[in-house]
């Protein structure tokens, strides 16, 4: 079966959000009327923008390596990772840092203060939820730093069905209500969640217009022929090369664009014609991340996440990286939300053998 491969590539802002639900909520909002500081203004190098522009390709190579669809935001994962790398030390921030593209620092400053221009399509926010009772204590330097940098709210949570509750509102408020759910459990060793979420909205800068929609038969994936509505248009960015052809429409603005591209180059000229069309995708980066190379983090011998806080309960490292993404496409523009869970569990320290006693009766 020929795979399709479609990438959410949304380079784009962040902005400072809190959880602004009329309904109850058991989380404990810490950063209530606590601002943010100012980042120090880092000088982002251009190497830095190509690395993770590279991370970006390799995530959407890797995932389509793996799965049958892909719909990847590599932004949403990038600022969940660099929020994460920010509590991490020694070798597992070192390869943190080679696979995302730059050090820490650099991350930080690249990743902050985008999209926040007047009238920007794109809508980002970031959060940090912890266990309450003392399983873990936040290093406050790293709360801080995720602040300024993340716009980041941190909340105080009892980790039981109440905060699953409360994490899917605060997604689904700030994706706009396009992805809905993310966490489904919280398992027994979880201690913390890094959240990115994202929502872009943006309208064509030349629309569809009426006489550019018919009806059209169209292959899905499965080889089952459907009429479904084409949209069809002349573009005069066009993309090709030996392996694939696409072009490049753009969103009011021009700061933002939609990149089509098909893995099987034919004779079809700069005349585009596409269905409208809605996806989606749940998946958990886990198994992508450690084939591209980021096995430290995972490991829970080895994970170094001294950074982050301390934890009674043992070490820190990452459990999951929960994933999900929806996008539309349609006449008028296209609108998508994708959000990223990080999610960290504690190792606790193997028991050490005790001795055994057996009393035996004659």
């Amino acid at each position: 079966m020929k795979k399709k491969c479609l990438a959410l590539l949304v380079a784009g802002g962040l902005l400072c959000s809190t959880l602004m639900w009329c309904t109850r909520t058991y989380a404990t909002d810490l950063m209530d009327g606590v601002k943010a500081g100012t980042p120090t203004e880092v000088q982002v190098q251009k190497e830095t923008w190509t690395g993770m522009q590279d991370f970006s390709v390799k995530l959407l190579q890797t995932t389509c390596d793996r799965e049958d669809n892909t719909l990847v935001s590599p932004m949403s994962v990038l600022s969940a990772l660099a929020m994460t790398a920010n509590g991490a030390r020694g070798e597992t921030r070192t390869q943190m840092e080679e696979i995302l593209g730059g050090s820490v620092e650099q991350l930080n400053g690249a990743l902050t203060g985008l999209g926040q221009e007047n009238d920007s399509p794109l809508y980002v926010a970031n959060s940090i939820w912890f266990a309450e009772g003392g399983r873990i204590t936040p290093n406050s330097d790293f709360l801080q730093i995720n602040a300024d940098y993340y716009g980041a709210g941190v909340f105080e949570a009892p980790f039981d069905q109440t905060t699953i509750t409360d994490i899917n509102r605060w997604v689904k408020e700030h994706t706009h209500g396009m992805v809905e759910e993310v966490l489904k459990e919280i398992p027994r060793d979880a201690v913390m969640y890094l959240i990115n979420a994202l929502a872009f909205e943006g309208e064509w800068e030349n629309p569809y217009q009426k006489e550019d929609m018919w009806q059209q038969a169209f292959t899905n994936q499965d080889g089952k022929v459907q009429q479904v509505s084409m949209m069809h248009s002349e573009e005069q960015f066009y993309l090709r090369d030996d392996q694939a052809q696409g072009f490049i429409k753009y969103y009011q603005g021009g700061r933002y664009a939609f990149v089509a591209l098909l893995d099987n180059p034919t004779s079809v000229p700069v005349a585009v014609t596409m269905p409208k069309f809605e996806s989606e995708m749940e998946v958990d980066l886990r198994k992508v991340l450690e084939e591209m190379g980021m096995d430290l983090p995972f490991d829970s011998a080895q994970a170094d996440f001294t950074a982050m806080g301390t934890c009674p309960e043992g070490k820190l490292y990452i459990n999951q990286v929960l994933h999900k993404t929806y996008i539309e496409v349609e006449e008028t523009g296209t609108q998508g939300g994708a959000a990223t869970v990080v999610g960290m569990n504690s190792a606790a320290a193997p028991e050490e053998p005790k001795e055994q006693m057996v009393v035996t009766l004659d």
